[in-house]
């Protein structure tokens, strides 16, 4: 006898599966520009790989005689897949059913996919389209009652972030605890025009007053209280993107920086850029005019493995480019200041994506390679509202309680507290300096007259005075003058950068490997 009745109840209930909200939801879906749940799992992961994981949860119903009429399916897909071939946990809400909200699912799923990849240790993949809270208000009467909220398995999530990377994808609206699930994670994206992130939306926020309705329509309503342009620049959202597919790619290639669990070594890569590749524009780069700024980034396109460069938070904390990249194939996370904002003073947003970004590296044991101009913490009014030094404290304290081997690069300014947290001055500092280099206390340009002010008010030529006290300086804050008394290790010829840069990679991943 066999069990082919049964098999064919599976098959049925599979295909009702496959079906989502039904052919006019997964229409409307469509219609807005959004991909489907099952479109999303088998765009993102490698091909053929995605193996469902509770396919035919859902609410049945069935006629008088017990027999099986329709299935709405749990609005939460989540199974192992593999990505660049390696194991993952990939999630999607389903916002064709009832918006995804949770309250139309089961909860249950939700959680064992979180447990899923902390218990067997492999990165997850979030793709949030919908609420995935609680009920609505009208689920309050259907209950009887209300209550005081909870979210199950929430000490999975905060597991997860101390285990296996986490990457979040915002693909439509998204608010409560959908929201909450995006920020809970290593690296997160929206999608321009097409994500939203609120605390509630903007029909709850008008009921409280705060009104949207100004707004063309309910799209821009939207737009206006959490799209992209907001979120992606207040450092709730690492990036923005154009479409979805972007999006997947951007996800996977996250990924292929990281290890599957944090304890195990990120993989290297095959690398065909030349170690000792010597850049004769580096030479130039840094301009003789300390006001003058110059483009970071064509400067950490010449130094890392080609093509490999892969920013994260570009919007937002801008005075430091955040990065990973690759050195002879191997990962490193980048740390750069970028002088063509705020002078690549950090305010308190850079201070905080600094930190952010540090305590990633520090966690997956990725080197961290520290490229230097940096005159100071921000100063004036406006940084002391905004809490400039608490922050700029806590990016230089993660930088000292960070354990893997950081090398920096001072390629002009380092200067005051800000100066003294681009690297861990306790430890062995494997550091290098360019002849552009500019570091002390303070800069002396803004210190002159005040130090100098008895001799200038005693000088017939106040003017010719201060010029010669500035000559008399510049000889002194030479780099090489702190190079002779060992204050600097090394000041190199800039073109010798990637070549070090290379053997610091290789020196710091055989530490690395030695401690699994």
């Amino acid at each position: 006898m066999s069990w082919q009745k049964e098999l064919e109840e599976l098959r049925q209930r599979e295909a009702l599966a496959e079906q989502m909200g039904g052919e006019e939801k997964v229409a409307r879906q469509h219609g807005r520009g959004k991909m489907d749940a099952r479109a999303r799992l088998a765009a993102l992961c490698d091909e053929g790989s995605f193996r469902e994981i509770g396919k035919i949860a859902g609410k049945g119903s069935y006629d008088a005689d017990g027999n099986l009429e329709s299935v709405l399916p749990a609005p939460f897909l989540f199974g192992k897949a593999t990505i660049h071939g390696r194991p993952v946990v990939a999630t999607a809400d389903d916002f064709t059913i009832r918006g995804g909200a949770a309250d139309a699912g089961i909860k249950r799923k939700m959680v064992q996919a979180e447990r899923m990849a902390h218990e067997l240790k492999l990165p997850i993949i979030r793709m949030i389209d919908g609420t995935g809270g609680g009920g609505s208000v009208k689920t309050l009467e259907q209950i009887g009652a209300t209550y005081i909220p909870a979210v199950p398995g929430w000490s999975d999530v905060v597991t997860n972030l101390d285990t296996v990377p986490v990457v979040a994808l915002a693909l439509g609206p998204t608010a409560g605890l959908g929201a909450a699930r995006i920020v809970a994670s290593h690296y997160s994206i929206m999608v321009r025009g097409l994500s939203q992130i609120f605390a509630a939306g903007p029909a709850v926020v008008d009921g409280l007053g705060a009104s949207y309705k100004s707004a063309a329509d309910h799209q821009q309503a939207k737009e206006e209280l959490g799209g992209s342009d907001i979120h992606t620049r207040n450092g709730v959202v690492d990036d923005e993107v154009a479409s979805e597919a972007e999006a997947f790619a951007r996800a996977r290639h996250f990924l292929s920086f990281m290890p599957e669990y944090a304890g195990q070594p990120a993989r290297r890569a095959e690398c065909s850029d030349p170690v000792d590749r010597r850049e004769e524009a580096l030479l130039s780069l840094v301009p003789r005019d300390p006001k003058q700024v110059y483009s970071m980034r064509r400067g950490m396109d010449m130094l890392f493995d080609q093509g490999t460069v892969f920013e994260i938070g570009r919007n937002w904390g801008r005075a430091a480019i955040t990065a990973l990249a690759r050195l002879d194939g191997w990962p490193v996370a980048v740390v750069a200041s970028d002088p063509s904002f705020l002078g690549g003073s950090w305010e308190a947003k850079t201070s905080e994506k600094v930190e952010r970004f540090v305590k990633l590296a520090d966690q997956f044991r990725l080197p961290i390679v520290h490229l230097v101009d940096n005159p100071g913490f921000m100063i004036g009014r406006e940084a002391e509202m905004a809490g400039t030094i608490r922050y700029g404290v806590q990016a230089m304290n993660a930088i000292y309680k960070a354990s893997v081997p950081l090398a920096s690069i001072v390629m002009r300014r380092a200067y005051g507290i800000a100066g003294s947290a681009m690297s861990n001055a306790d430890r062995y500092q494997y550091r290098y300096c360019w002849p552009s280099g500019d570091w002390g206390s303070l800069p002396i340009a803004g210190g002159l007259e005040v130090a100098y002010k008895s001799d200038l008010e005693a000088a017939e030529d106040p003017a010719a005075e201060l010029e010669k006290i500035k000559a008399r300086l510049e000889k002194v804050t030479s780099p090489f003058r702190s190079a002779e008394l060992f204050n600097v290790e090394d000041i190199i010829d800039p073109r010798d950068t990637r070549p070090l840069l290379c053997e610091f990679a290789d020196i710091a991943w055989r530490r690395l490997e030695s401690e699994t």
